[in-house]
Order: C-alpha cells, then sequence, then structure tokens
C-alpha cells in the first residue's frame, strides 16, 4: 500500500500562524486580567508584577528560571513563597531573580500587589492558594491539577465568581505540535463524526517510579495518579472530543511498588539494599535537586529520594476507566506506572475512518526526528502525517504555553487556552474514578460539583 507522508507544524511555523511573533498589538493572553501596578518597558509592552508560590522543581524552572531568561520584556518578579526557608533562598538563586521572599503568603499579596500568582505548591494545597490569591487581587495561573476533591474544585469556582478574577490552568500537553494536529484533523472531520477513543499511556520504570518516590505517592495530597498524572490525558481527551464527561467507571490497583516490593527503606540514602533494588536512586548526582531538597530536610523532613517500597504508599500503580462522553464518544483509558518504555497509544474511531499514533518517548536509539500520526479512510487509503519534534518539554508545549500566556497578541486558533471549568472537568473525571473504584459503581459527573455537562464543549 502506498504510503503518503505529510510534514507539518514546527514551533516556528505555530508561531508565525498564530502570530505569537506579531509586536505592536496588546491584547492580553490572560482573558480579563487587569493591567494595574504595571511598569512599561521600553518596546511600550505592559510588564505584568508576577508572585510564586511553591519554589519546588516544577516552580523553579517551568514558572522561574525560564519566565526570568525568556520573558522578562513582558514581566517581572516581585515575590517568592515557600513554607520552607531553605528551598524558599534555593529556589531564588535558581530562578534569577531579585525579589523579597516570604514564608508567609497573605504578608507577600498584601504587600507585593502581584497582577498574576503563580501557583505551584503541593496538589491537596492549591485550591488555598488558588482562592486567598483571588480574594486578594490577582489573577492565578495553576499548575495541573487544580485540585484533588469535588469539594476544593467548587470551592474555586465559587470563588472566581465571587471575586471576579480569573484562575487559568496549565494544560501543556494540549500545546505539543503533535496533540495540536490531531484536534485540528478531528474538528476538520477527516475520520467523520468521532464514536469511540481507545488511549493508554504507559510510564516507564524511571519516570513512573519517580511518583511514588515523592509525595505524590499518598493519595492525601496529589489526589492519586487519577488526578494528579491523569488529568492531563482527561484535559487532552476533553479537547479533542469537544464535549464534556457524562460518567466514569474505573478499576485500580497497586500491584508493583509500595507493600509488592521485598525489601524497603525510608529513602534510597539510608537504604542496605542500595546493590541489589532496580529502582536505587542518587539524588546527590542531581545538583539541582541537592539544592533544592537535600540541604533542605532540616526544615521540613521532606525525602525526595523515598523508598518506592514504602509500605505508607496509597495510590494505585495500574489503573483503568471507561469514560462515556455527553456526545456519545466512548472511551477506553489505561495508565500503567512500570512499562519498559515512555508514552502512549490512541486511537479515534470514527463513522468515516480511523486515527492513530503510537508514541514511544526519549528512546536514545531512535534518529527519528518526528511523531507519527495514521489517518485511514474507509474505502481509501492510509495516509502518514510527521509531525516535527516540538524544541521543548512536554513535546514542545510548555514554550508555546508560555508564549501564548506571557507575549502579547498571541492568538489561540487551536482553543487551548484553559480556565476553571477546563482544570474542573479533567479533575472530576479522576476523581470519579476514585469513587468508581471505592464504590464499585458508574459515577455521574453532574453529581460532583454545580458544573452541569454539555454536549458541545463550551
Amino acid at each position: 500500500m502506498e504510503k503518503k507522508k505529510t510534514n507539518l507544524l514546527t514551533r516556528r511555523d505555530f508561531l508565525a500562524m498564530t502570530g505569537a511573533v506579531a509586536g505592536a498589538s496588546l491584547i492580553d493572553p490572560l482573558s480579563g486580567l487587569q493591567a494595574s501596578n504595571v511598569k512599561v518597558n521600553q518596546k511600550n509592552s505592559v510588564k505584568k508584577k508576577i508572585a510564586l508560590v511553591g519554589t519546588g522543581s516544577r516552580g523553579t524552572s517551568m514558572w522561574g528560571s525560564s519566565l526570568v531568561n525568556d520573558y522578562s520584556d513582558y514581566l517581572e518578579f516581585v515575590g517568592l513563597c515557600d513554607n520552607n526557608p531553605g528551598r524558599l533562598a534555593a529556589g531564588k538563586e535558581i530562578i534569577g531573580t531579585s525579589c523579597p521572599t516570604y514564608t508567609d503568603f497573605d504578608k507577600m499579596m498584601i504587600e507585593t500587589k502581584p497582577d498574576i500568582l503563580i501557583v505551584t505548591t503541593v496538589d491537596n494545597t492549591h485550591d488555598q492558594f488558588v482562592i486567598r490569591g483571588m480574594e486578594l487581587g490577582a489573577d492565578i495561573i495553576c499548575e495541573k491539577p487544580m485540585a484533588t476533591d469535588e469539594k476544593k474544585i467548587q470551592a474555586i469556582i465559587d470563588g472566581e465568581k465571587r471575586t471576579g478574577k480569573n484562575c487559568r490552568v496549565t494544560f501543556n500537553y494540549r500545546y505539543s505540535p503533535h496533540r495540536a494536529k490531531m484536534w485540528e484533523l478531528l474538528q476538520a472531520g477527516e475520520i467523520g463524526e468521532l464514536t469511540s477513543v481507545d488511549f493508554h499511556w504507559y510510564l516507564d520504570t524511571s519516570h513512573g517510579a519517580d511518583y511514588f518516590r515523592r509525595w505524590h505517592r499518598l493519595v492525601e495530597r496529589s489526589g492519586s495518579l487519577w488526578v494528579h498524572k491523569a488529568s492531563h490525558h482527561f484535559d487532552l481527551l476533553n479537547w479533542w472530543i469537544d464535549s464534556d464527561p457524562e460518567s466514569v467507571y474505573a478499576l485500580g490497583d497497586l500491584d508493583f511498588y509500595g507493600k509488592n516490593g521485598t525489601f524497603r527503606a525510608e529513602n534510597c540514602r539510608n537504604c542496605p539494599y542500595t546493590d541489589k533494588c532496580n529502582f536505587y536512586y542518587d539524588i546527590l548526582k542531581n545538583q539541582r535537586y541537592k539544592q533544592l531538597y537535600v540541604d533542605n530536610e532540616q526544615y521540613d523532613g521532606y525525602l525526595r529520594d523515598g523508598c518506592v517500597f514504602k509500605n505508607d504508599i496509597n495510590i494505585f500503580d495500574k489503573m483503568a476507566a471507561t469514560i462515556k462522553y455527553m456526545n456519545g464518544v466512548q472511551v477506553a483509558y489505561s495508565l500503567t506506572t512500570y512499562s519498559p518504555y515512555e508514552g502512549y497509544r490512541i486511537a479515534f474511531n470514527g463513522t468515516k475512518g480511523r486515527m492513530e499514533a503510537w508514541i514511544q518517548e526519549s528512546n536514545p536509539t531512535s534518529d527519528v526526528n518526528y511523531d507519527e500520526i495514521v489517518l485511514f479512510k474507509n474505502f481509501g487509503r492510509r495516509e502518514y502525517i510527521q509531525v516535527p519534534f516540538g524544541t521543548s518539554g512536554h513535546g514542545g508545549g510548555d514554550a508555546l504555553l508560555k508564549d501564548q500566556i506571557f507575549r502579547p497578541g498571541t492568538k489561540d486558533p487551536f482553543r487551548q487556552s484553559a480556565g476553571v471549568r477546563d482544570g474542573s472537568l479533567a479533575c472530576l473525571v479522576g476523581i470519579a474514578a476514585r469513587k468508581s473504584i471505592a464504590s464499585k459503581e458508574r459515577i455521574m459527573i453532574k453529581d460532583l460539583t454545580s458544573i452541569v455537562p454539555k454536549v458541545k464543549k463550551e
């Protein structure tokens, strides 16, 4: 069979198409954001005053040093906050800012009066800082997941309505060129009316295991991987399918990590089994993690190199769900956390054909520099669409997301910007999955919060 190839959508092409490199117009990509307390730079652009709460790895990189290095024409840091004073000092150094630091969140907000608060704290505290930040006058950029249970989600919904401020949730997966191309093909009706989706995500024994070393291993802090990790995947599904989830039935278990190990310790540095454990992790080889975490354990006791077989691990390491959407689309989803490779397989089934992809990330033996989509047409030839790799993290999505948020004039042709409703529904699928496992019943999304699921995504 003839193999037709199409090369599409480099980051430069994407930016040119969306107008992200345009200069003069001052359209604020954070919809509704108020330009109070601003400075004007030499390019006549409005500088936003930024505060950050949570100076861990994500906060200091994606939302820290990256912003200082690449977006200083558009923003300035006015405050950093963390409850660990040692990590706060280390975070300030890593970010490369001279702004004041705080362990008292309210004091930071009152003294610095930021336009935007970036929330990168432990997941189960997101709602506290999102709501209080809005109450103290800031618009919010919140790392996913937006919140870990339905009560916290409802509180954020109510807080946004009460304060009139805006909360944006950073679903960077939407922005990778490969996933954006799939959205474009679905919107164009290339496989007809969408009827079902098969979506299976694989975390390898490096990345997957790392969730079980950290605070994420506790459901009370992360909401489980159903929420912390899979909210990324559920948001992609909501965006691709262009409808709201209606119901979830799920299964899950802890079959590999935690109690399943034959030996265990508190953390890798204090383990007598390092010579026989395939998961031994020498955190001291990572200078940044040493600076942020190891050097500051005295303040909060947090061990970044925890044992993946600790008995307190209470999240699932294998998960599967059947999700029904308001428009009738059915989804078969699974997540495995101990795979020999990292990546995912996805297939969209429609009335006129099928679209699928098998993505294996971080394959050091491959010289391929693109991701591939295979488009099958009923009674027709298949087409191989090759999308060049992005030039930033998360499949090229990180830089495109930040460009859209911070660079004036950036448009949103693929409807990638995500607000509180998007953030809520992505989390609610995972929350419903947890509830389904506990009750052994199908859970209706409409029963969880005031959000009324729609046939057509809002």
